[in-house]
């Protein structure tokens, strides 16, 4: 089909040596609908140039894109303006991973905190997992219980995944209906008993359910490998570690319990169903081992459609550097080491690695579920209850770590010293993330036709993160005290700016996100 050219959609479009879609920038009603963003640096195309970016404040849609920074005088003196050299221009951060446990464990997180701590960070969109909220969405009704509890308490744009868990087949296809972004399930204990982990059969039910649907299937992917055949999926549902190796405070120890065979087991299993649903894209979560790569890479190649993702906190602390006790490092798959880390690093950075995108995993709790002991942390957000029995416990500690709203910094300030671009960033934290959940027609670039979602980066900069930069709701991160590279100056969501940080901050309007329940296409 051909479109008229008035019409049609460039996902880049060209440079415009005038305004286009008959915009008058000489009109004081056009001022008063438009915001402009200018830049010497930005990053459009895929590339680092000069741009201009018109977004218009009723739709929020970016309407015009000029390869070169024009002049406020190109616009009437109403105009919103500004001319942000020579910060660069980025699209806002399309955060694929992160619990936000509203409702039914909002003392851990919530859409107002999360969402507040994404904005800071430059994210303009996060997509809430599954689990840790009560109820999990794994129903229509759970779907719609985290929707209602949502409304009016977004920052930024707010997607939402289902879950899979025993017996919930018949529900998949309904959270699809209601708008869900693709699910998730695990392999292995999740941590909460309202998200079971799931067998093969389970799966094997689920990719049927989904063959067709326009959706994504992820999986947390740790088992613990049967020692004989005749084990099954009994196994899968197996609580480690089965029997600690040293003193339970000790990182070694607990790393030792979820050694790299966990990862490569389960990706195995769900590697070998994958023939019920050919056409159904599969995607492992945080993957940590990179022993894992070779199977996924062999899996490509015999056209199985599976990606993967890791995560800031993979690609930024190692194993070797974690203190005795200091449980704010313990997740599952668990922090490596350092070789491995470099490991990660070279399949993100080949273009035709399996690793397509970078991710919180956002997964907090209140601070006393991290049972650390007084020697980690005094700040008073981490008050001790003087008792020191069972502290540093890496096994008896929650597992996930703290970060939404830090990952564009901890990334550059790592990517630094391995030469990477902020095209790389935008790659792996933008473009592909919103391909990842389809909203890649919507998110993650700056373009015509896509929401107005502009993080405003100095790359030069920097700051200390201390309680004001962990917005989040429990100051409880391994990265506090570290000094990180990259500070975001303003957040703009759909043409409004959310987070201004050398102004206003979060303003006087409130929340604005919206709640992208639309059927994924």
């Amino acid at each position: 089909m051909t479109l008229n050219p008035s019409t049609r959609r460039h996902p880049y479009p060209s440079p415009a040596p005038s305004p286009p879609n008959g915009l008058d920038l000489g009109s004081t009603t056009t001022a008063n609908h438009i915001v402009v963003l200018a830049s010497s640096r930005a990053v459009l195309e895929g590339r680092l140039t000069a741009a201009t970016i018109v977004i218009s404040k009723d739709t929020g849609k970016i309407t015009s894109v000029f390869h070169s920074v024009l002049p406020a005088s190109d616009f009437p003196p109403e105009t919103d303006y500004t001319d942000h050299s020579p910060h660069v221009l980025l699209p806002g951060l399309v955060d694929a991973h992160v619990h936000l446990n509203e409702p039914g464990r909002t003392e851990w997180e919530g859409f107002w905190t999360g969402t507040r701590a994404a904005a800071f960070g430059g994210v303009t969109t996060v997509v809430d997992m599954p689990l840790n909220a009560i109820p999990p969405t794994t129903t229509v009704a759970g779907m719609r219980e985290k929707v209602q509890a949502a409304h009016g308490k977004c920052w930024v744009d707010v997607g939402f995944y289902g879950g899979i868990v025993p017996g919930n087949a018949t529900e998949l296809r309904p959270l699809v209906e209601e708008g869900v972004r693709g699910f998730k399930g695990f392999l292995i204990d999740s941590g909460v008993p309202e998200f079971p982990a799931v067998s093969s059969t389970d799966i094997a039910l689920a990719m049927a359910a989904l063959a067709d649907e326009p959706t994504t299937l992820m999986f947390h992917a740790e088992t613990i490998p049967p020692i004989a055949d005749s084990v099954g999926d009994d196994v899968q549902i197996s609580l480690p570690p089965l029997a600690p190796i040293g003193p339970l405070d000790e990182y070694a120890t607990f790393l030792a319990s979820r050694p790299s065979s966990f990862e490569t087991y389960a990706i195995a299993e769900i590697l070998s169903l994958a023939h019920i649903a050919p056409n159904l894209p599969l995607h492992i979560v945080h993957l940590s081992a990179i022993e894992a790569i070779p199977l996924l890479h062999e899996a490509i190649a015999h056209g199985i459609k599976i990606t993967a993702e890791t995560c800031f906190h993979y690609l930024s602390l190692a194993a070797e550097s974690v203190r005795n006790g200091d449980t704010r490092h313990k997740c599952c798959p668990p922090i490596r080491s350092k070789s491995n880390q470099d490991g990660l690093w070279e399949e993100l950075m080949d273009n035709n690695g399996c690793i397509k995108t970078v991710v919180s995993d956002h997964s907090p709790c209140t601070p006393n579920l991290k049972l650390l002991p007084s020697s980690i942390t005094n700040t008073k957000s981490n008050v001790m209850d003087g008792n020191e029995e069972g502290k540093g416990n890496f096994f008896s500690a929650w597992g996930g770590v703290s970060s939404v709203g830090l990952g564009l910094s901890i990334l550059w300030t790592e990517g630094q010293r391995r030469g990477i671009s902020i095209e790389d960033v935008v790659k792996w934290c933008c473009r592909n993330t919103a391909k990842q959940v389809g909203l890649e027609n919507d998110k993650g670039d700056l373009a015509v036709g896509f929401d107005g979602d502009v993080a405003v980066f100095d790359d030069k900069g920097s700051f200390e993160v201390g309680e004001e930069a962990m917005l989040f709701r429990n100051k409880c991160s391994p990265y506090q005290g570290m000094v990180l590279q990259g500070v975001v100056k303003q957040t703009w969501v759909r043409g409004q700016r959310v987070w201004d940080r050398d102004g206003l901050g979060f303003g006087k309007e409130g929340p604005n996100g919206k709640l992208l329940l639309e059927r994924r296409r």
